[in-house]
């Protein structure tokens, strides 16, 4: 009797894991989280927020989350071929580096994880002038290995990423009306 149950629940499992495979194997290839805040701030303003990685650092949301990350700065901070690596317990072993900017319009750069996983991936940032402010969208693509969509059938991405790229959306907000108001005063 205990053997018949255990076949019987072995043979559930080995269902389950081949159904988890099968759904993971109809996942797409690539990935692409994006979020998007109106800022009352210039683009000129917010380029330079971005574009320069100590900058970035003061509303990186991932920065935030692990007060012992051990960050280190390339030979430049500021524009194309600058660099940031880290190390954290709470957000990973990586590196950014800045691959092209373009003057209050956009900034891309690559980012790759070491650890916990390895990925290379692609963040992108555009600055889109609006009557009330500027539009700035945050985006991030990359390819989705056979392991990582295995993952993904799991764990909802856009939505675990999504929300770390609107808190530091909410960041930026913060930090580049504080410094309008105090300009204009």
């Amino acid at each position: 009797m205990l053997k018949r149950t255990l076949l019987t629940l072995a043979a559930a499992l080995a269902l389950v894991v081949a159904g988890v495979l099968a759904l993971a194997a109809t996942r797409p290839d690539t990935f692409r989280v994006e979020r998007s805040l109106t800022i009352q701030a210039p683009p000129e303003q917010l380029h330079a927020m971005i574009n320069d990685l100590r900058s970035f650092n003061t509303w990186n949301p991932y920065e935030r989350k692990d007060p012992a990350l051990k960050g280190s700065y390339g030979p430049t901070t500021v524009g194309t071929g600058a660099r940031y690596g880290w190390e954290s317990r709470e957000v990973g072993t990586g590196s950014l580096a800045i691959l092209e900017t373009v003057p209050a319009s956009k900034v891309t750069m690559a980012l790759d994880f070491v650890k916990p996983f390895e990925a290379h991936n692609q963040a992108e940032f555009t600055l889109q002038p609006e009557q009330d402010g500027t539009r700035v969208t945050w985006a991030m693509h990359g390819p989705v290995p056979y392991l990582a969509k295995v993952m993904h059938v799991f764990i909802n991405v856009d939505r675990m990423v999504g929300t770390d790229f609107e808190a530091g959306l909410a960041n930026l907000k913060t930090l580049a009306e504080k410094a309008v108001t105090e300009k204009a005063t």
